[in-house]
């Protein structure tokens, strides 16, 4: 069963996608936000082509736990993915993946032109894998 992840932003929505035993989470693509609601449609294709049975979205909260207008805002997203896609779709907390995923990427020394571009990408890597890490140990 494979599970999608997205990292949700202004800008950009990072993609990356679970093998199909629920184990790893590969980096998949990045999605550009341009047009109202393409990104869905480009995401309901991602869903069909790679067989998801699942979507996980990060939700970005404050450090005490709360959840501001930027997680209000996923949270709108994630209904309204829910009700296009017609499958499961889980939040789940995404503290400082951005930020890990940035430092990875510095100490791997990627310019900052090139971390531009995968960053998101590797987000969503890493919201997925803690989300399936979470599932693994129960």
């Amino acid at each position: 069963m494979k599970i999608l992840g997205l990292d949700y932003g202004d800008r950009r929505i990072g993609v990356a996608v679970s093998d199909a035993f629920g184990w790893t989470a590969q980096g998949l693509t990045v999605i550009e936000r341009r047009r109202e609601g393409g990104e869905l449609d480009r995401i309901a294709e991602l869903v069909s082509e790679h067989e998801v049975e699942e979507v996980v979205v990060g939700l970005p909260k404050n450090m005490n736990g709360s959840v501001g207008p930027r997680g209000e805002i996923c949270m709108a997203f994630a209904e309204e993915l829910k009700t296009r896609l017609q499958i499961p779709v889980h939040l789940w907390d995404e503290r400082l993946t951005t930020v890990s995923a940035q430092r990875t990427l510095i100490e791997a020394d990627v310019s900052r032109k090139k971390r531009k571009g995968v960053v998101d990408k590797m987000a969503a890597s890493l919201i997925l894998q803690n989300y399936l890490d979470s599932k693994s140990q129960r």
